[in-house]
């Protein structure tokens, strides 16, 4: 007989930031939640988000897509989350913290991490109506309202924030200035020269930077803000101001409660993240460390939450006494990254730069006597950094001038991940070592299980060349050629047929054979995406192609559990008229089908026999659907929402825009399935992010995202481009969807694909954006051919008696449906009547 404890410890984490959210799961796998109450006091609205990625709101991104929090997670873990009700005073003689709220919770152990303000300058004028800091989701919210009716604003402020918040304005239309009280942008990411170069880039892309002055005043009018004074006397017009002038920790619940803390802030925290007060912790960018300092990035607070989470839970000897304040990032489309002594301050110390000013690229390595590796400042190129910041401490296998010369200049030599010790640190804001990265096969995997790559991302190229790799990359048995191999030799020989293709250049093994079930469905797709150009039948089940389909191809329908098949009839743009749907209502009554809408704005008919499609297709032919190609790898819908013809937020004509795309791509065969959708507005409610190609509408046009994914993967789509006009969205979405499909791998969803395509999305815009390989026009012709070409499959099927000829339940009894596709009835509709296997008692003798 089990027995409760006599008492259950308590957990009480103020503040749910990233910093608080990773000690919670930190908590988790320690087990700590299963023998305690852990209870969080979120100030904010909502759970923790990723403020890292604050300013992507503006590129499309939701608040919900922004957090941190996995579905479920707190219910799984029991704990208690109170969000909008912070903490509001501590006792620490009676060990209770009363919220907002008004009520008390006991703790027996009390965590801090209440994060950081952000700084305002104590200026005339700061309190104005048009003044705003940039920290959270709200200020985010409240800026993307008051820019409707600006013009002009200035971000006091060129560090990190600052120049995301600059970009912001610039996204909303704002014609931007930038305040900087030091000599140069990111004074404390970069030096002089790389200031410099920042400067340029930024300038160029039309931003008003001034350095080395500070802002005097906020000048009103009635109390709304119609401009700056700068301390050099200067004045600037604007009317709005974004304050991003750095932060401050949030210490004053602590001081309020009388725990120790720093001279200029912060609470004091000895290495094991322990206040003066052995029950009060302290992590993130609320603490001072023991090294007497602030940390203000995520990765030393991670560092932070896992040593109190293991000091909790009395788990391994674990203590944070410094962190590594590396940064890489991209500020208005330009790469920035430091990382060690960026500012050469170690005595004796030498520096190795390369600057081209036209190109916009600085690049300083700092080394010591003996040539080891102290630090640097890469800007305009940070392609480098993954491999450089490890190596810090160590001498380069290479000399530094190799390091930092571009391709063409010097010979450079480039670093392969070899190169990199154990023990290197491969992603900082998780401390994940490159021994850890390659127990793992996949990057998947390495998410999962070191959470690597999951931060700001940086160290996901490098993370790629870690991971082990096939010494035979060939698709199958047959062919020792990859998809993309497989598919530039059919289109440059003008092969037509799998046989040929085999005999010519399969292995030595395979040649004269039949393939396997890997290459010959893979290989029907690459002759059907290059049907058009090839000149061959577009119709996929005639003469050899047919042999190369799989069960759903076969029959141009899916097939189901019970052995029956699904129609599923194109509705592009989810837009359909009653007439049309009368018919759908009257077919799937007349012929006893399962109706189901599904999510990608489609009409399902379930419980077709093989014999039965024909007669469903006439039907549905005659009153002007087509094949939705629900059954193949291709495109499958392209979702909306109504747009601005009916909704008062759209801002362009979605469902005109997805019906157009839906109608130019169908039928086109690709390595896995095509999903897109439409948005009228920023508010997405078609959730254009989680598909292949998404388009989200703006005042000036749409923008275009790529390689989103909703399955079983989630993944967020990426921005490949913006405001274009609808000639330039269907000319981006030709190159980029016959670029994938010119190279990945058999079944490679885009997501995917995105992820190891080397170079990543820059690489994609180069290639498909600015024509980089001078591929555009193949692509675009390519495109062409295919829509030009494109036929009804179910329509050329129901015109050919030949074609008509396959779809039987049984060759020799053709007009004998199949008795084992049975059903019962259920919620008024059907379901397949499986028969389930049963097991007999056994009756011992």
């Amino acid at each position: 007989m089990s027995t409760m404890p006599a008492h259950t410890p308590t957990v009480v984490l103020v503040g749910h930031g990233m910093v608080g959210q990773r000690f919670l799961e930190a908590l988790a796998d320690q087990g700590v939640t299963e023998r305690a109450r852990i209870v969080v006091l979120c100030e904010e609205p909502r759970p923790a988000y990723d403020r890292v990625q604050l300013s992507s709101y503006f590129s499309g991104r939701t608040p919900d897509d922004l957090s941190m929090v996995e579905d479920g997670f707190m219910e799984k873990h029991g704990i208690e989350l109170y969000v909008g009700d912070p903490a509001e005073s501590i006792d620490r003689e009676a060990r209770t913290v009363t919220a907002r709220s008004g009520q008390v919770f006991p703790y027996d152990t009390l965590v801090l991490a209440t994060g950081s303000y952000p700084f305002v300058p104590p200026v005339p004028g700061k309190d104005a109506r048009g003044c705003f800091v940039y920290r959270t989701i709200e200020d985010l919210l409240a800026i993307e309202e008051y820019a409707k009716t600006s013009t002009t604003g200035a971000v006091v402020g060129g560090g990190l924030l600052g120049l995301e918040a600059a970009g912001a304005l610039k996204g909303l239309g704002i014609d931007t200035h930038v305040v900087e009280f030091a000599p140069r942008l990111m004074p404390v990411q970069v030096d002089e020269g790389g200031g410099a170069a920042l400067l340029r880039t930024i300038e160029q892309m039309g931003l008003s930077v001034h350095t080395g002055t500070g802002t005097q005043e906020v000048v009103t009018e009635d109390g709304v803000v119609t401009g700056m004074r700068l301390s050099d006397g200067s004045e600037v017009a604007v009317d709005m101001v974004v304050f991003s002038a750095g932060v401050r920790p949030r210490d004053q619940l602590a001081r309020d409660c009388g725990l120790t803390v720093g001279e200029r802030g912060g609470i004091a925290v000895d290495e094991r993240c322990r206040t003066s007060d052995p029950a009060v912790f302290a992590i993130g960018e609320c603490a001072l460390a023991s090294d007497g300092r602030v940390y203000g990035l995520v990765a030393p607070g991670y560092e932070m939450a896992l040593t109190a989470a293991a000091t909790i839970a009395s788990a391994e000897e674990r203590s944070f006494t410094g962190a590594d304040m590396s940064t890489k990032l991209k500020l208005l489309g330009v790469d920035v990254a430091s990382f060690g002594d960026a500012h050469g301050t170690a005595e004796g110390c030498l520096d190795v730069v390369y600057s081209d000013s036209r190109s916009g690229v600085y690049k300083k390595l700092v080394i010591d006597q003996e040539g080891r590796l102290l630090g640097g400042v890469l800007v305009g190129d940070a392609d480098s950094y993954g491999m450089l910041r490890p190596l810090t401490g160590s001498v380069p296998p290479v000399s530094p001038e190799q390091l930092v010369l571009p391709a063409g200049a010097g010979a450079p030599v480039a670093l392969g991940p070899s190169a990199l010790p154990d023990d290197a640190v491969i992603c900082s804001c998780h401390n994940v070592t490159k021994h850890a990265i390659t127990q793992c096969s996949t990057l998947p995997e390495v998410k999962k299980c070191t959470k690597a790559g999951t931060g700001c991302g940086s160290c996901v190229k490098l993370i790629g060349q870690l991971l082990p790799s096939a010494t035979d990359k060939g698709l199958c048995g047959c062919f020792s050629y990859t998809r993309s191999e497989l598919y530039e030799i059919t289109r440059t020989l003008r092969l037509t047929s799998f046989a040929e293709l085999l005999d010519s250049h399969g292995r030595p093994e395979a040649r004269g054979g039949e393939g396997c079930e890997v290459c010959k469905p893979t290989v029907g797709s690459i002759l059907a995406s290059l049907a058009p150009a090839l000149e061959l039948g577009g119709y996929i089940l005639d003469g050899e192609q047919a042999a190369l389909q799989d069960t759903n191809d076969h029959f141009l329908a899916n097939m189901q559990r019970n052995g029956s098949y699904s129609v599923v009839p194109r509705i592009p743009g989810g837009e359909i008229t009653p007439e049309k749907l009368i018919v759908i209502g009257e077919v799937a009554r007349d012929f006893g089908l399962y109706t189901k809408l599904t999510g990608g704005q489609r009409i399902d008919l379930f419980g077709a026999r093989v014999d039965q499609l024909p007669a469903i297709w006439t039907r549905l032919v005659d009153a002007g659907f087509e094949s939705g190609h629900a059954y193949g790898k291709s495109l499958r819908t392209v979702k909306s929402c109504v747009g601005q013809t009916w909704c008062r937020y759209g801002v362009q004509d979605s469902v005109k825009m997805a019906i157009q795309l839906e109608l130019r791509y169908r039928g086109l065969r690709s390595p896995h399935k095509l999903k897109s959708a439409v948005s009228g507005c920023a508010r997405e409610c078609a959730e254009a992010q989680s598909k292949d190609f998404g388009i989200i509408a703006t005042a000036n046009g749409w923008n275009l995202y790529v390689g989103g994914n909703g399955g079983a993967t989630p993944r967020h789509a990426d921005l490949l481009a913006k405001d274009l006009s609808d000639a330039e969205l269907v000319r981006l979405i030709d190159r980029f969807l016959m670029f994938y499909i010119r190279t990945a791998d058999r079944l490679e969803r885009t997501s995917t694909w995105l992820e190891r395509l080397e170079g990543g999305l820059a690489h994609l815009k180069d290639v498909v954006v600015h024509d980089s390989l001078g591929l555009c026009d193949e692509l675009e012709a390519l495109m062409a051919a295919h829509v030009e070409d494109y036929q009804d499959e179910w329509a050329q099927t129901l015109d050919d008696p030949d074609r008509l000829r396959r779809f039987v339940s049984f060759v020799n009894a053709p007009d004998a449906p199949d008795p084992s596709v049975r059903f019962v009835p259920e919620r008024d509709q059907i379901k397949p009547d499986l028969t389930v296997l049963t097991i007999g008692s056994l009756e011992r003798v």
